[in-house]
């Protein structure tokens, strides 16, 4: 696994990644607020092929937008973010999707769950983001079309565009290679 935009303070123990934000991190482009950012944390490998990748999610969200979840990404003008986003003291389900130019969508949860989990499938030109609050139950998030053929780089992400940093664990990371489009 390698870091874009290691953070200052992070740990890798028994498969859980711990890491506290840095301020002013995002990964953004242009769309409606006018300015572009890179600078997001991402701990990413690169996987070829079709593939579905899940994880565990322990945020401590505390100031606006702050953000944890997953991350698929060719550059920084192609890619996906999806998770939690911390937006007007609530947690929402959040989905980016970045051709040139960020979209962005999300879903509020009322009471916050301790935890959520994230199913991210690459199939062929798509990309399907499932979440769930229990683990079992997953509900879709987005469909988005996503170039195929291309090998990405996938893995957790986060980040603290208003705020001076959060804390976030993330646990069951894995990565599944899809054989014949299951």
């Amino acid at each position: 696994m390698n870091w874009l935009n290691e953070p200052t303070y992070w740990s890798f123990n028994d498969g859980s990644l711990h890491v506290s934000t840095d301020a002013s991190t995002d990964f953004w482009q242009i769309t409606h607020y006018g300015f572009a950012r890179d600078n997001g944390h991402f701990f990413y490998r690169v996987q070829p092929g079709d593939f579905e990748a899940g994880v565990c999610i322990i945020g401590q969200y505390r100031d606006r937008y702050d953000q944890a979840g997953l991350m698929v990404r060719v550059d920084a003008q192609h890619w996906i973010k999806t998770g939690i986003e911390y937006v007007d003291g609530i947690q929402q389900a959040s989905a980016v999707v970045t051709r040139t130019f960020s979209d962005w969508s999300v879903r509020p949860y009322q009471l916050a769950p301790e935890r959520i989990w994230l199913k991210l499938t690459r199939q062929r030109d798509f990309v399907e983001i499932l979440i769930s609050t229990d683990g079992q139950t997953f509900d879709l998030l987005r469909l988005a079309y996503f170039p195929p053929d291309i090998p990405l780089q996938i893995g957790p992400m986060c980040a603290s565009p208003d705020g001076a940093g959060f804390e976030v664990l993330f646990t069951d990371f894995y990565i599944k290679p899809l054989l014949n489009h299951e």
